[in-house]
C-alpha cells in the first residue's frame, strides 16, 4: 500500500510468494504421476486377459471364467441399456425442474429449492440401494405382473433407481445453466413484448441448450460409474444379451453391468489367476474410458454457455 501525492491510498498488486507457485505446481505435478502411475500399473495388470483376448471381449457375450471365456458384451450392454433408460427418465423431470427453480420460482425461495435438489445427491447410494430393495423392486414387480417378470430384481428397476439418483446432478447444472444466461436478454425480451414463456423457450433455452446437454452427459457419466445401488437389485446373471437390440424382453429379466460384476464377489475370486483377474481390470478400464468420454464431453459442453465463454 503506497500514498500518492493527494493523499489517497491505493493498493499494489503483489504477485503470489515463489514458494506458493512452486507448492502448487509440485502438487499438480505429483497428482499427474501419481496418475499417469496407476493407470500404467493398471494396464500391465491387465494385459495378460487383453493379450489373450483381444477384441474378443468387446464383441463376445460369454462370461465363463472357469472355462477360461471372458466376453463383455453382455455387461457393456447392461450398463448401456441401465444408465441411457435412467437419463431419459430422469432429463425431462429435471430439465424442467430446472426451469421451474431458474425461470418461475421467486427469488428468495430459490436458494432453498436449490439446496434442496443438491441435498438429494448427498445421499449415500447404498441407502438408494436399499430403498430400493425394500421398496422400488416390489412395486416395479407389481406394476409388470402382467408381463409376468420372474422378480423385482431386472435391468428396468435399475435404471429407475438411477433415474433418481441421478436426477439431482442433471437439475443442479441445468438451472446454473439457466441463470448463466444474462438477465440484461430477459429484461429486453420483456421490452419487446414477448411473455415469460417466450422468453424462456425464445432467448433463454437456445443459449442455456448446450450447458443443459452437457448436464446431462454428466448425470450419464454418474450413471454408468455407480456401483452399490444397481448391484443390490440388477439380479447379476451373466450372458443376458437380447436377441435383438430392439428387442424390449431383457429389460425385465435379472442382468449384469460393468460396475456390478466390479462390485461383486468375483474381483475376490479372480485374484491369483492372471488371466481372470486381468479380465476383471480390463471391465475396469473400458468403464473407465466410457466414464471419461461421457464426463469430458459433457465438461466441453458446459463451457460453451454464456458463464463459460
Amino acid at each position: 500500500m503506497h500514498a500518492l501525492p493527494h493523499g489517497r491510498l491505493t493498493w499494489q498488486k503483489r504477485r503470489p510468494p515463489d514458494a506458493v507457485v512452486f507448492t502448487c505446481l509440485a502438487a499438480a505435478a505429483l497428482f499427474l504421476a501419481l496418475l499417469g502411475f496407476t493407470l500404467i500399473l493398471w494396464v500391465r495388470e491387465a494385459w495378460p486377459a487383453i493379450r489373450a483376448h483381444g477384441g474378443e471381449m468387446l464383441t463376445s457375450g460369454e462370461w465363463f471364467y472357469r472355462h477360461q471365456h471372458f466376453g463383455a458384451l453382455a455387461m457393456i450392454y447392461g450398463s448401456a441399456v441401465v444408465s441411457l433408460l435412467a437419463l431419459l427418465l430422469a432429463a425431462p423431470v429435471a430439465f424442467a425442474t430446472a426451469i421451474f427453480i431458474s425461470e418461475w420460482l421467486p427469488h428468495t425461495l430459490r436458494p432453498w429449492a436449490k439446496a434442496a435438489v443438491e441435498f438429494l445427491a448427498a445421499i449415500p447410494s447404498v441407502i438408494y440401494g436399499l430403498l430400493g430393495i425394500m421398496f422400488l423392486r416390489t412395486w416395479m414387480a407389481d406394476w409388470l405382473a402382467p408381463f409376468d417378470p420372474l422378480s423385482g430384481d431386472m435391468l428396468l428397476t435399475a435404471a429407475v433407481l438411477l433415474a433418481v439418483m441421478i436426477l439431482p446432478t442433471v437439475t443442479t447444472f441445468a438451472e446454473d445453466s439457466l441463470r448463466a444466461v444474462p438477465a440484461a436478454q430477459r429484461l429486453a425480451a420483456r421490452g419487446l413484448a414477448l411473455n415469460r414463456t417466450q422468453t424462456i423457450h425464445r432467448i433463454v433455452l437456445p443459449q442455456a441448450w448446450p450447458g443443459m446437454i452437457g448436464a446431462a452427459l454428466l448425470g450419464l457419466g454418474r450413471g454408468l460409474g455407480e456401483t452399490i445401488a444397481v448391484f443390490l437389485i440388477i439380479g447379476r446373471l451373466d450372458n443376458r444379451l437380447p436377441e435383438s437390440l430392439l428387442d424390449p424382453a431383457p429389460l425385465i429379466e435379472p442382468g449384469q453391468t460393468l460396475t456390478s460384476k466390479l462390485g461383486g464377489p468375483e474381483t475376490h475370486i479372480a485374484m491369483g489367476d492372471p488371466l481372470h483377474w486381468g479380465a476383471i481390470l480390463t471391465l475396469g478400464l473400458i468403464l473407465l474410458v466410457l466414464t471419461t468420454l461421457f464426463v469430458s464431453l459433457g465438461n466441453l459442453l458446459l463451457r460453451k454457455n454464456p458463464a463459460h465463454p
